[in-house]
C-alpha cells in the first residue's frame, strides 16, 4: 500500500471549481497585485484568528523578517530562539543585523523550554521568538510571563501553526507580530510561496503593509524606509482563500489520524508526539523519535511509506550559524532530537487503513531494533 507524504492534487480537487473559476477571472481582469483576493484574504484570516490585523506577503520568511522589522528589532538587538526550527526563523535575524541567542528546547514538545530562556537574558535581548512548531504553541504563558518581567516582547513564529490556539487564544494574540507561511506543504498551503503576518497593533501593521512594498508610504512614489518586494500574488490569495474553507475540515482529519497513529504505536519504544495541555494541535506534522530513525526511514520507504526529517541538523551546527553555539554538544537536548526525529504522512487525505498500514510498518521495525530507551 502506498502512503505518500503529500497529496496536494487531491487538495485542489476538492476546491477545483472556485480555484478554476477565481483564477480565470484574475486573468480576464488583469488584477494581478494587491486586489480583491488578497484583501479578502486578510480579512478572512484576521477574523479567524480574531486579531485586528493580517498582512499577505509573498513568503512566510518575509512574514517573519518584516514582522521583526515592524516592531523595532534592528542592528545589535537579541532574539532569543531555538535551534529547532527551518531557517528563515535565526536567517531573518541575522539578516536585520540582530544576533539570534539559541536556547534549549522542550524534549516533550520541541518547542522553546521557557526554563533556558531567563538565564539566556543579557541587556542586549530585545525580543523572544517562540516557534510554534509542528502545530503546536509554545508555551506562552510562560513566555509571555518571562517577557513582561523583563521588559522584553514577543514575537510568534507560526509558520506552522495556523489556527493554534493556547486556552483557547488564538496564536497572533501572544506576540507583537506574528508570522504565518503558506508554503505548499502547510496545512493551508499556496500554489508556490506566500505568507502573512498578524498584529494587534496599528503602528505595527501600518508599518507592514509599507514595508512589503519597498518601504513606500500612503503616498505613491514616496519612501518612509527601505523595504522589500513582497506582495503576494492574487493567484495566491485566490488558492488560499478557496482551501481556507476547507481548513477545519483538514485539521478535525489530522487530528482523528493523529489519534489512530498514538493508538497504534503506544508501547512500541517509540516516543511519540505530546500535547501540552491547553493547547488546540493542529498536527502540522506526527513526529515519532527513534534512535535508528535512519534505519526506521529506509524501512518505510522498502515499503512503500513516505516520511521525512524535520530538523536532520540544528541550526547551530550549519557552517553560517556555527557562531552562534559552541558546537556539538553544546545543546544537546536539540542535538538528539535532529538525530532521532521521523515525521509520518498525516495529511487530511489519506484513509484510516494508509495510516494504520503505515503504523504496522513502524512496528514492525519497531520489534525488530527493539532497544531500551
Amino acid at each position: 500500500m502506498r502512503v505518500p507524504f503529500l497529496d496536494l492534487t487531491s487538495q485542489y480537487r476538492e476546491v477545483k471549481d472556485r480555484i478554476d473559476a477565481d483564477v480565470a477571472e484574475i486573468f480576464a481582469t488583469s488584477a494581478f497585485v494587491l486586489g480583491k483576493h488578497n484583501r479578502g484574504l486578510e480579512e478572512e484570516i484576521a477574523s479567524l484568528h480574531r486579531v485586528k490585523h493580517a498582512i499577505a506577503v509573498n513568503s512566510g520568511t518575509d512574514a517573519l523578517r518584516i514582522a521583526m522589522q515592524a516592531t523595532g528589532i534592528e542592528c545589535g538587538d537579541e532574539v532569543i530562539t531555538t535551534a529547532f526550527s527551518f531557517v528563515a526563523t535565526i536567517e531573518t535575524v541575522v539578516q536585520l543585523g540582530a544576533r539570534p541567542v539559541l536556547v534549549e528546547i522542550d524534549p516533550v514538545t520541541y518547542n522553546v523550554d521557557p526554563a533556558a530562556i531567563e538565564a539566556a537574558i543579557t541587556p542586549k535581548t530585545k525580543a523572544i521568538l517562540p516557534i510554534h512548531l509542528f502545530g503546536q504553541l509554545a508555551d506562552v504563558v510562560a513566555i509571555k510571563e518571562i517577557a513582561d518581567r523583563h521588559g522584553l516582547f514577543v514575537l510568534e513564529d507560526a509558520a506552522q501553526a495556523i489556527a493554534g490556539e493556547r486556552d483557547g487564544v488564538p496564536t497572533g494574540h501572544w506576540g507583537r507580530a506574528c508570522g504565518i507561511s503558506f508554503y505548499v506543504t502547510k496545512n493551508l498551503g499556496a500554489a508556490g510561496d506566500g505568507g502573512l503576518i498578524l498584529t494587534n497593533e496599528d503602528e505595527v501593521a501600518e508599518r507592514s503593509r509599507s514595508l512589503r512594498v519597498h518601504g513606500m508610504g500612503r503616498e505613491r512614489y514616496y519612501y518612509d524606509e527601505v523595504g522589500y518586494t513582497s506582495r503576494m500574488a492574487e493567484l495566491q490569495a485566490a488558492v488560499l482563500r478557496a482551501k481556507l474553507t476547507r481548513l477545519a475540515d483538514w485539521n478535525a482529519r489530522r487530528s482523528e489520524l493523529a489519534a489512530i497513529y498514538s493508538h497504534e504505536l503506544a508501547g512500541e519504544g517509540l516516543t511519540l508526539p505530546t500535547t501540552a495541555p491547553g493547547n488546540n494541535n493542529t498536527w502540522h506534522q506526527y513526529t515519532v523519535r527513534h534512535p535508528h530513525r535512519d534505519a526506521l526511514a529506509a524501512f518505510l520507504k522498502e515499503n512503500e511509506v513516505d516520511s521525512a526529517i524535520y530538523y536532520p541538523v540544528p541550526l547551530h551546527l550549519h557552517k553560517p550559524y556555527a557562531h552562534l553555539a559552541q558546537g556539538p554538544g553544546s545543546l544537546p537536548v536539540t542535538e538528539r532530537v535532529c538525530q532521532e526525529c521521523l515525521s509520518l504522512p498525516i495529511h487530511a487525505h489519506l484513509s484510516d487503513e494508509q495510516v494504520r498500514f503505515a503504523a504496522a510498518k513502524v512496528r514492525e521495525f519497531c520489534r525488530s531494533h527493539a532497544v531500551a530507551r
